[in-house]
């Protein structure tokens, strides 16, 4: 099967041709799309706590990490250790959080209208009813290896 026929590969390289769109975005704002994204993730009322932050994102612990220690270097954030449980931390954006995260909000926002407006609503719900069936799909072959069962052709 030639990689263009998969659907792995259509995934991916669609998905890299909208990352270089919003880091290409993002640059204008002297920021990331990954740093985009994690404030997009982070209350911007109340803050997140710390440990619900990684999977919001699909991200490893360890690389939100050096991102939020990044994003602390940079004045995007504070973290608010809880008086009652130290342990507890809070993730919250400073008021530079907060612009930088209204830049990455209309971002997404104009790439998504574009979208809209570009494609017809009833192919759009066709994408959206695949892509779910896709990622269940996936899903339940990540338990399954996880679970030892491992299947040689999926």
């Amino acid at each position: 099967m030639r990689k263009e026929k998969t659907i792995d590969f259509q995934i991916k390289w669609a998905w890299h041709s909208i990352s270089r769109m919003y880091n290409a975005y993002a640059a204008r704002f002297d920021t990331t799309m990954a740093v985009g994204y994690v404030l997009l993730n982070i209350d911007i009322e109340h803050g997140t706590p710390a440990t619900k932050i990684a999977p919001l994102l699909g991200m490893e612990p360890r690389s939100l990490v050096r991102m939020l220690k990044n994003l602390e270097e940079r004045g995007l954030i504070r973290r608010e250790v809880s008086k009652d449980d130290k342990r507890f931390v809070r993730i919250v954006l400073t008021e530079l959080g907060k612009e930088k995260r209204e830049l990455a909000r209309e971002g997404v926002i104009s790439f998504n209208t574009m979208i809209r407006d570009k494609i017809p609503l009833d192919k759009l719900v066709v994408f959206f009813d695949v892509i779910k069936d896709i990622n269940r799909l996936v899903e339940e072959e990540n338990q399954k290896l996880k679970a030892g069962e491992i299947t040689e052709d999926f």
